[in-house]
């Protein structure tokens, strides 16, 4: 009974070193065997040889089911997917001439976002003859990194883009 897979570059036949340590499947180390005496050890027991290192030497060989093997590859590279957290970058936008509440409430954005692991992007956005007065929106990002500095680092300083000044702010690693 012949199985197809993918990668079948280290699987049974196609294993070309003459000398391989072979572990059986309950992770028992059973010496070293030339390639043939291994593979037909695995082919007896009904399972298949597989190369786990070949930097080692000689190669270190596995006697596995290799479908329940590569099933649960696939299975432990999804749970550490579902575990990663791609930190995205959440915008934040005002313009310079902002009130006290609009900015609280900006703030209080920028702050939910950097808690749950989000980058924050401040960005404020200027109108027509409005761009004169970059030092008020420089003073005003500053003032927002400084009242977020307990929860967050200065990943970007304010920088003129186009007609907005941008400035990223990350979360802390605590």
């Amino acid at each position: 009974m012949k199985k197809k897979y993918d990668d079948e570059s280290l699987l049974n036949k196609s294993i070309k070193y003459p000398k391989v340590r072979l572990i059986d499947f309950l992770g028992k180390q059973l010496g070293i065997y030339s390639s043939n005496e291994a593979l037909e050890l695995a082919l007896n027991q009904g399972l298949d040889l597989v190369v786990i290192s070949d930097k080692s030497n000689p190669p270190v060989c596995k006697i596995i089911d290799y479908g329940k093997y590569k099933f649960e590859q696939e299975k432990k590279a999804k749970e550490a997917k579902k575990k990663q957290h791609n930190a995205s970058i959440k915008e934040v936008k005002m313009r310079y001439k902002i009130e006290n509440h609009d900015y609280n409430v900006r703030l209080n954005q920028a702050s939910r976002f950097l808690q749950s692991g989000d980058k924050v992007k401040a960005t404020v956005i200027f109108r027509g003859r409005e761009v004169q007065h970059i030092n008020l929106a420089i003073e005003l990002l500053n003032k927002l990194a400084k009242d977020l500095h307990e929860i967050s680092i200065m990943q970007q300083t304010p920088t003129k883009d186009g007609k907005n000044i941008i400035m990223i702010l990350a979360p802390n690693k605590k």
